[in-house]
């Protein structure tokens, strides 16, 4: 996997509108790859330390993505009443991210709704559903993200459980960080032999 395509995840720092888009685009694309790469048990096994597996990964990018998009749908003025302006300049990315990984030094985790729920049903089943999931909620949020302006991004603010109020160009730069975290989380804990194979699709 190169830097480009989202490795190295210090290498990223997206300027500009454009440029945080199409910065999104080809994080979701890769995201999707890698776990698309994965056999359905490969994608459904928890490591021997109970930690997630790269489907409940993928989940809860599912579960994180789906309401960023949802909201940027939403007329300007209902997230105006509800959330309030920005009173300040939004930070840059590397900013942004190193906020959110010392949220997660001092213990914040994923919680409620975020919890990926592990599914019953036929691991092959359930991997296509989860892959076809992922793919709806990168396309509704790159429409979504399409509509807003560069002056509009910085204007209006979001939620977030661990970091608090992000400008929506905040919460843009946290969702492309937490999906290459992610990756790199359910990357980092694959069998050696799932690992290689992965290594090896990647660079074809």
């Amino acid at each position: 996997m190169s830097a480009a395509a989202g490795g190295d995840l210090d290498a990223l720092d997206p300027r500009g509108r454009a440029e945080l888009l199409a910065a999104l685009a080809r994080t979701h694309a890769h995201a999707a790859d890698f776990f698309a790469a994965l056999p359905a048990g490969v994608l459904s096994a928890r490591p021997a330390d109970g930690a997630w597996s790269p489907a409940e990964h993928l989940r809860h990018l599912v579960l994180s993505v789906r309401p960023v998009a949802g909201a940027l749908r939403l007329p300007r003025l209902v997230l105006l009443l509800r959330f309030g302006p920005a009173f300040r300049p939004s930070r840059a990315y590397p900013q942004l991210r190193a906020d959110y990984r010392a949220a997660l030094a001092a213990g914040g985790r994923a919680s409620g709704a975020f919890l990926p729920r592990v599914e019953d049903a036929d691991p092959a089943e359930a991997r296509a559903r989860l892959l076809e999931q992922w793919r709806g909620a990168g396309t509704a949020l790159s429409d979504a993200a399409a509509g807003w302006s560069e002056a509009s991004l910085d204007r209006i603010r979001l939620p977030h459980p661990l970091i608090g109020a992000l400008t929506v160009r905040e919460m843009l730069y946290f969702t492309l960080y937490h999906i290459h975290h992610h990756v790199a989380g359910a990357r980092g804990r694959l069998p050696v032999d799932a690992a290689e194979s992965v290594a090896g699709a990647s660079s074809a």
